[in-house]
């Protein structure tokens, strides 16, 4: 609030300049007015960032040091790490409405009359000035760096079509047309990838950033624009489409570096706030918590890969876009089978490869693979990271004199196989996998699950990651997968895509 006495409906009933001085109203600058605010709210012990996740150590206190500090800021962090959405949080920190001159394009402060037009007005109608007033949803400008942004666009130009209207000569100031910048004076303006930004405009904003004025076309005109500057730029930016001048960086007095989730817990909060999950969708399809997990570890996995550009980054949009297409897989086969209700399966997973596909940028070594089989092997080491947090470790129990895994192993060996379609109904899914000796009791002597359908999960999750430390073998189908014995999956079809990791490099390659 601007006035402690107020209330923000007694506010609006103020349309006079006269009317605002006997309310006591003092002018400030937005960074004031952004730093005033932060301090009430961390005193009250307020969230200033809600929603944000995984940054209450490191990058949200940096922008509180940044907005205390009265910085200009710029966020310095790969694709998808919530850059711009907590530059446009920081309109949480402005007041409610603030007044300005009405109908002034800048949106002048009513004590600061800033624009000709507010100068104008001021001296011709004095107390009597109109006052309007503005909400701070409206004090935020995003604009973003292309090759073709121009000086006119964010700084402003001579419009002839005003000359001629108001008939005025170029020499008059009133024939400006103010760009991006001028127009949000008082509020918060971000610049978006600032490095696609050519070096020529960088450079217009040096006097803004340093001088707080601009110039248009030569006029001798001085406006010390009252503004918080918030860039965001991509540090790869910085060699590969171009980069900030580096005047332009020594004038943005805070640079923050964001980063990914750091564990697996965040990434699930994440995805679990922004996924767009349909209400037929939560009642249709049953989820747990480890097929989540699932979901987050193939994110860690891409990061990691040799075959994703790590410099590229892979943004949080990945889980986001697969947790999505997770549940529609699943609803997918429920509507196909008439089913009211279903379980989620592992090999839903498999469902995603689509929305990862389009969410990582691959190396030339990647390229060679292809995109889907990089997204199949993403899939297949996070079913391998996640599954020795529930099973024992293959490798440790072959020097085992009891091997948990024996019996499953022994009935593939002796020639049995199972395909497991995407769509089978989920009568049928259970009978498939009851149907594996030893499987049961395998999944059974671990944990024991009070829930069948989450019974039938991990026993099909314990045959994804026996597959995936080949401890026996797995055939991709056109509809599913097949499960068989080791050795025959390596006299499979040259077509046949089945893939196993190799124990020495830990790299999935076809057999």
């Amino acid at each position: 609030m601007i006035y402690s006495q107020l209330s923000s409906s007694e506010l609006l009933n103020i349309h006079s300049l006269g009317e605002l001085k006997k309310a006591g109203y003092r002018s400030r600058s937005i960074k004031q007015e952004l730093r005033d605010n932060l301090i009430t709210k961390i005193r009250n012990k307020g969230n200033i960032f809600p929603g944000i996740w995984g940054y209450e150590e490191t990058v949200i206190p940096d922008v509180e040091r940044a907005i205390l500090s009265m910085h200009n800021i710029n966020f310095l962090g790969l694709r998808g790490q919530a850059k711009t959405r907590i530059a446009r949080m920081m309109v949480g920190l402005l007041d409610e409405y603030i007044p300005y001159i009405k109908d002034s394009e800048l949106h002048d402060d009513p004590l600061l009359p800033l624009s000709r037009f507010s100068k104008d007005a001021v001296a011709d109608h004095g107390d009597h000035t109109a006052i309007a007033w503005l909400h701070r949803d409206d004090r935020y400008t995003e604009k973003l760096a292309t090759p073709d942004v121009s000086v006119a666009d964010l700084i402003g130009d001579v419009d002839p079509i005003k000359a001629a209207t108001l008939k005025l000569p170029y020499s008059d100031e009133r024939v400006i047309h103010f760009g991006l910048i001028p127009r949000s004076h008082r509020g918060i303006f971000v610049i978006n990838e600032l490095p696609d930004l050519q070096a020529r405009i960088q450079v217009a904003l040096f006097n803004i950033l340093q001088e707080g004025d601009i110039q248009i076309r030569g006029f001798k005109l001085r406006l010390p624009l009252d503004i918080q500057f918030v860039f965001t730029a991509n540090p790869e930016d910085y060699t590969n489409r171009g980069s900030i001048v580096t005047p332009l960086k020594d004038r943005i007095e805070s640079q923050i570096v964001t980063h990914y989730p750091k564990t697996i817990e965040t990434g699930k909060k994440i995805t679990e706030q922004e996924a767009v999950v349909k209400p037929e969708q939560k009642s249709l399809v049953k989820v747990n918590e480890l097929v989540k997990t699932l979901i987050e570890q193939i994110a860690f996995e891409a990061r990691e890969s040799e075959y994703v550009d790590s410099k590229s980054g892979v943004s949080a949009r990945l889980t986001i876009s697969a947790y999505e297409s997770l549940l529609s897989t699943a609803e997918r086969r429920a509507l196909i089978n008439g089913e009211n209700i279903t379980y989620v399966r592992i090999s839903d997973l498999y469902g995603v490869v689509s929305a990862i596909c389009g969410k990582v940028e691959l190396v030339y070594e990647g390229e060679v693979e292809g995109p889907v089989i990089v997204a199949q092997n993403l899939i297949g080491k996070a079913i391998r990271t996640q599954f020795l947090n529930f099973f024992p470790d293959p490798e440790k129990s072959k020097k085992s004199k009891i091997n948990p895994y024996a019996k499953v192993i022994e009935w593939f060996g002796a020639g049995n196989e199972m395909e497991m379609p995407g769509d089978m109904t989920d009568r049928e899914y259970m009978a498939r996998l009851k149907t594996i000796d030893g499987l049961d009791d395998f999944v059974d002597m671990l944990s024991a699950y009070s829930d069948a359908d989450e019974k039938l999960f991990m026993m099909e999750f314990a045959l994804h990651g026996m597959a995936e430390f080949s401890l026996i073998g797995k055939q991709s189908l056109d509809q599913g997968m097949k499960f068989q014995d080791l050795v025959s999956s390596m006299f499979s079809g040259p077509g046949d895509e089945d893939y196993d990791f190799d124990e020495d490099d830990d790299d999935r390659k076809p057999f």
